[in-house]
């Protein structure tokens, strides 16, 4: 949970690059002791978001637009093989529960479902690559990107529909390709959101 909130702040711009990171404030904000939020300070430090200095304390790495650009599209990368494979082995019934998510997400539901249900739409297509590697990387890889996109970004949500029966559409046609130009072009197109916003938020001005 601590890992997942410090990720969250960073990436909404409310933890600025090279400030000191206020673990006593963030404890207290989690209702969680100092052992847990130290972990999390741990992990975040091998994915490059914080730094640790010894007798110092933990401080927000200075991330720059090319680690961000980095991070979605190694993301994609591996999403789109996996998509690539599941435009081979997805069954009908699959492609079915993937127009019904991508139902309602657009059918009004709020920000924070919409969050669950585009986990859930992902979630299945990666398991329908039926690749026990791809799907450990992913595990990987998914815990390492913000929660909350939906909230955060605005205008995500609409383009993320269109991106979303772009892909369906190619899954329905068997074509490995395309629905993996699809999910790659989907992640890069997240990761340029990210920017923009960490930008309008002022994240690099410091």
């Amino acid at each position: 949970m601590a890992t997942q909130e410090i990720r969250r702040r960073v990436f909404a711009g409310e933890m600025l690059p090279g400030t000191k990171v206020d673990q006593d404030s963030i404890a207290e904000d989690l209702g969680i002791s100092k052992l847990p939020l130290r972990e999390a300070l741990i992990t975040l430090e091998y994915e490059g978001l914080i730094e640790n200095v010894p007798r110092r304390g933990a401080f927000v790495a200075r991330i720059t637009r090319n680690d961000i650009h980095d991070q979605y599209r190694v993301f994609g990368l591996v999403s789109g093989l996996a998509a690539e494979r599941a435009a081979t082995n997805i069954s009908e019934r699959e492609l079915g529960i993937l127009n019904d998510l991508a139902d309602r997400m657009e059918s009004g539901a709020d920000r924070e479902e919409q969050e669950q249900l585009n986990s859930e739409f992902h979630r299945r297509i990666n398991h329908a690559s039926e690749s026990r590697r791809l799907l450990s990387m992913l595990g990987t890889l998914v815990k390492t990107l913000p929660q909350g996109f939906y909230e955060a970004h605005d205008e995500w949500p609409d383009k993320a529909h269109q991106d979303h029966r772009q892909i369906v559409k190619a899954l329905t046609a068997r074509s490995g390709s395309k629905a993996r130009a699809a999910i790659e072009k989907h992640f890069a197109d997240g990761a340029d959101r990210a920017v923009a916003l960490l930008e309008q938020q002022g994240f690099w001005d410091h």
